[in-house]
């Protein structure tokens, strides 16, 4: 070993003692006949002192050649410190450096490698391996990894098993576009960077591995969206011989242990909602319910009095906020121009201020009486000093709009506390949507999620109301995980497929292998992917991923580090029989 100790574990036990450290130079002081030197390393901090009266003249002119991020290996004494530092592990002694060899130079580096640094995200991201060496991203780093261990032995404890599945295979036109990989071996072909293991999962466990898990990393070639990556990694879990109320049960198990042993949390409310209850109180399938401020029905109170855009709407919606009466009428206006942007895609906001005086001021005064707002009041449960706010139209759209407005309203009063946990699930979802545009049926989750008993015969009859027996795990207003009870009949299967508008000759093509197998003796099974980086970042206190992923791209898919995606060679291209894309 190039040393015996590392930066942070040096404490006043070893004093006196000859010590051999490594790392990079963090910062220096040089007040002439004294150097100081922060020597940094994964592990801490420890400060070094060339002293021009106690160190040997050429270690001391050694180190006035030194600069920020050198690697440097230090011999020397550890010595107690005169004024020690609280904030470091090693804050109560210094290292007397007797010998000096510098491993590497470095030169300036494009930003302060600091925990406050002056780099911005796109250089930090093309220097990314700079940004590593900075205590926040390296701290979520070994975070993630503390937050993986677990969960690897959690589930190993319970009996899964880990199971690696192809990262090269078949492309399907369903669902987000595959990444394709061209065959030169069969040419004219491609296979297909996974999307997720589901078959293959499902296919092990009629192999017979009754409780399979991977953490594995998956491909989705998405349109760009803030805080989304095309590769991701997900906690892939699947189990036999279970119902859907197994897998809620395990998996909370899995997330209640990893708050306690990661957080120090204990959690034991883990509600279930339906898909329609919580679009209908919350306005989204993904409910933040960390706060209050739910989604109240107007219609029976203001409708019919004579204000147009109330009463020619499907239906009227509000939500009361707290203590915000006091609101200027430049942020009102304000928070109506956020809810016109094209993300909600409102047409505007209505606003009743309950005044803490008991009286009303609204934009639709001349309309209503104060009969009207204290029913308005009552029904939203407001108090004296709130402020309503209410939209109207379609349902389902205004359901969707209040529910955005409702999670801005809860980040701008700093509701969303990411020191609280509030996880739930989300059941009962529609097994599948109509699109109108293309006149047919898309599933809601994918094709092979299985409709809950009770409504399969309403496939024949009505299968827009058919629901699926699936599940979405909810932590923080943030989805990270989804799962289903899995159809494994080939009949029932075959159906699905064809209310999906795949033909036989289709679905033969795509899925043959997994209708085969269910000849086999398909046991009844289910399971759940959870995504890791999301997780992660939730338990670290964010929600930005890429602060948690080693080597992210950054909003237009590019890795600016080492710059790709990149064309080929024209050669590689023929390799491949492409045609030439470089021109």
């Amino acid at each position: 070993m190039l040393r015996t100790h590392t930066c942070g574990e040096l404490t006043k036990t070893q004093l006196n003692q000859e010590v051999t450290l490594c790392g990079w130079v963090q910062k220096i002081r040089n007040k002439g006949f004294i150097v100081w030197i922060d020597l940094r390393d994964r592990f801490g901090i420890t400060q070094l002192v060339f002293d021009e009266q106690r160190t040997s003249k050429e270690v001391f002119q050694k180190s006035l050649g030194l600069g920020r991020e050198y690697v440097i290996q230090i011999k020397g004494k550890v010595l107690e410190r005169e004024s020690k530092n609280s904030n470091l592990l090693t804050g109560e002694i210094e290292i007397m450096v007797e010998k000096l060899d510098v491993i590497s130079k470095s030169e300036t580096p494009p930003f302060t490698i600091e925990t406050e640094t002056d780099g911005g995200e796109e250089l930090r991201m093309k220097y990314r391996y700079l940004d590593i060496r900075r205590d926040p991203i390296r701290e979520n780093l070994i975070f993630r990894h503390k937050v993986t261990l677990e969960i690897r032995n959690f589930l190993s404890n319970a009996n899964f098993i880990d199971v690696e599945t192809p990262c090269l295979i078949k492309s399907t036109p369903e669902g987000a576009r595959d990444f394709v990989v061209p065959s030169r071996i069969n040419p004219g072909q491609f296979y297909a960077l996974p999307q997720s293991p589901q078959t293959f999962k499902q296919l092990l466990i009629i192999g017979g591995i009754d409780r399979y898990f991977q953490i594995v990393k998956c491909f989705r070639d998405e349109d760009l969206r803030a805080d989304r990556q095309p590769e991701f990694t997900q906690i892939d879990c699947e189990m036999a011989f279970i119902t859907q109320d197994d897998i809620l049960i395990q998996f909370e198990e899995m997330i209640k242990h990893l708050l306690k042993k990661i957080k120090g949390i204990e959690i034991n409310s883990f509600p279930r909602l339906t898909y329609s209850e919580s679009m209908s109180r919350f306005g989204s399938d993904k409910p933040d319910i960390r706060f209050g401020m739910e989604l109240t029905y107007l219609d029976d109170v203001l409708k019919n009095k004579g204000f147009d855009v109330f009463d020619k709407s499907e239906s009227i919606i509000g939500i009361s906020i707290p203590e915000a009466s006091s609101y200027t009428r430049k942020e009102i206006d304000s928070l109506i121009e956020w809810v016109k942007k094209p993300q909600i895609g409102s047409k505007g906001l209505i606003w009743i201020k309950y005044l803490s005086d008991g009286s009303f001021k609204s934009s639709i005064d001349k309309f209503f009486t104060d009969d009207d707002f204290k029913k308005t009041v009552e029904k939203t449960k407001s108090k004296a000093g709130d402020l309503i706010l209410i939209m109207a139209g379609a349902k389902k759209s205004i359901q969707s709009q209040m529910g955005m407005l409702r999670l801005e309203m809860g980040e701008r009063l700093g509701l969303r506390n990411p020191k609280l946990y509030a996880p739930l699930w989300i059941i009962d979802f529609p097994l599948l949507q109509w699109n109108e545009d293309d006149k047919r049926y898309y599933a809601m989750h994918h094709p092979f999620t299985s409709p809950k008993t009770e409504d399969i015969d309403l496939l024949d009859t009505d299968p827009s109301s058919v629901r699926a027996n699936a599940h979405d795990l909810i932590l923080n207003g943030n989805e990270i995980g989804g799962g289903s009870i899995r159809i494994h009949d080939s009949k029932l299967q075959k159906k699905l497929f064809s209310l999906l508008g795949f033909s036989e000759k289709k679905y033969i093509e795509q899925f043959g292998f997994l209708i085969d197998a269910f000849k086999y003796g398909a046991p009844p099974h289910g399971g759940i992917a959870i995504g890791l980086d999301r997780l992660v970042a939730i338990l670290g206190g964010s929600e930005t991923i890429r602060d948690f992923i080693a080597f992210p791209k950054n909003n237009s898919a590019r890795d600016v580090m080492i710059d790709a995606p990149s064309k080929l060679e024209t050669d590689q291209l023929k390799e491949l029989n492409l045609k030439s894309l470089n021109k």
